[in-house]
């Protein structure tokens, strides 16, 4: 049976597996050794080398789940997305960015780049002029990263893989907030795909790991410098994502329907100001999210109207978790300005958009009576703190 040919809920439970010969157990049995065979041996295995029994399994499933030829696994995303960047890029090179981004990448790309002589553009929009302006005769990446991490803007992936084929340039994405049950970037042209593999991948708050999907071609160059950077993943969280990984379908279609009721409640609902989410059809990038992606996502983000206070809001809440990472299975906030883009500085924060009370919304799959009770129940907090101000 060909993975291609098969569904998601198929790939994501059986496709990587890593078969009990000796006990036909039902899951995959875990291989901790860190030492291997190194004679009459097809394959010298070692867990720096990414090739052990699960994280070779593993990466099996995640090239089908993306449709690529290969994928790479890692102890964290950041680990993915700087080693996938530096194994394209060396001094004199440049790299156009969008410039709304995870705010890690933002960091490593300003605080490390100069270091190795590659130089750097954000784009000032994504419009196609916007990418297109940015490009210089030494660019050898563009990267993108849609829906966007924490105001879910959405990038036109066939204008920017069009535009990168014409300067024969690589094109990266980070389809962390998507997934690849949302949205498959190779059906668009984009030639790698890294995910957080913390977040929908994992799916329960209880790993950390990162992935890269590719063609064979890019997947050697990649581990080309991965084996020397050592950002491997132990088998211990190999084993745990895999099963995570099991039910991410299930998962990730609950938190897509949820996030859209909760979506259009918010937006009907006056103690808040903004809400930024793509399945909306409010949100300026709502018709292309709808022409390349299959489900809308768990993310979303919102502003309470003036006056209410942010934190104290999330302060208040019972049932939602204020909470560092996003798409567990439980529902989260967090203020980016004190979290994932904290470091970006008050400018870089302003001019993407990003204000101090700006609330990002991680849905996960409670009910959603429940989750809209509990923000019922924070808002008269945050109101009669309010009224008593006025007393």
């Amino acid at each position: 049976m060909k993975d291609q040919h098969i569904g998601l809920n198929t790939i994501c439970t059986h496709v990587g597996e890593v078969k009990d010969e000796q006990f036909q157990g039902a899951v995959s049995p875990m291989y901790l050794s860190s030492s291997y065979a190194f004679m009459d041996v097809d394959i010298k295995r070692y867990p720096r080398y990414f090739n052990t029994p699960n994280q070779e399994a593993l990466c099996k499933k995640i090239a089908a789940l993306e449709g690529t030829e290969a994928a790479m696994i890692f102890g964290s995303g950041m680990a993915a997305v700087s080693t996938t960047l530096l194994a394209f890029l060396q001094k004199g090179d440049h790299i156009v960015l969008q410039q709304s981004l995870y705010g890690g990448t933002y960091n490593l790309v300003v605080e490390e780049f100069k270091k190795y002589g590659i130089s750097y553009t954000f784009t000032d929009g994504l419009s196609k002029d916007a990418f297109a302006k940015a490009i210089t005769p030494q660019t050898k990446i563009l990267y993108i990263e849609t829906p966007s991490n924490p105001l879910m803007s959405i990038t036109d992936m066939q204008m920017v893989a069009d535009l990168a084929r014409e300067h024969n340039i690589i094109t990266i994405i980070d389809n962390t907030f998507a997934s690849p049950i949302n949205q498959n970037p190779l059906k668009f042209g984009i030639d790698i795909m890294i995910h957080s593999a913390t977040k929908y991948m994992g799916g329960h708050s209880d790993i950390c790991a990162g992935a890269v999907a590719a063609s064979q071609e890019h997947i050697e160059r990649i581990w080309n410098l991965g084996k020397n950077l050592g950002g491997s993943l132990s088998d211990m969280t190999v084993w745990m994502l895999e099963r995570s990984m099991k039910t991410m379908v299930i998962r990730v279609k609950a938190q897509n329907k949820n996030a859209k009721k909760l979506a259009k409640w918010l937006h009907k609902n006056s103690a808040i100001h903004k809400v930024y989410y793509p399945g909306l059809k409010s949100h300026p990038d709502h018709l292309l999210a709808k022409a390349q992606m299959s489900g809308y996502g768990g993310m979303l983000s919102f502003e309470l109207a003036e006056g209410l206070n942010a934190e104290l809001f999330q302060k208040s809440l019972q049932l939602i978790k204020p909470s560092m990472s996003l798409a567990g299975v439980e529902s989260t906030v967090l203020s980016p300005a004190q979290t994932s883009h904290f470091l970006l500085g008050e400018e870089a924060r302003a001019a993407q958009g990003i204000t101090d009370g700006l609330i990002r919304f991680s849905v996960g799959i409670e009910d959603t009576k429940d989750i809209i009770a509990d923000i019922e129940q924070a808002l008269v907090m945050v109101r009669s703190q309010v009224e008593l101000a006025e007393i």
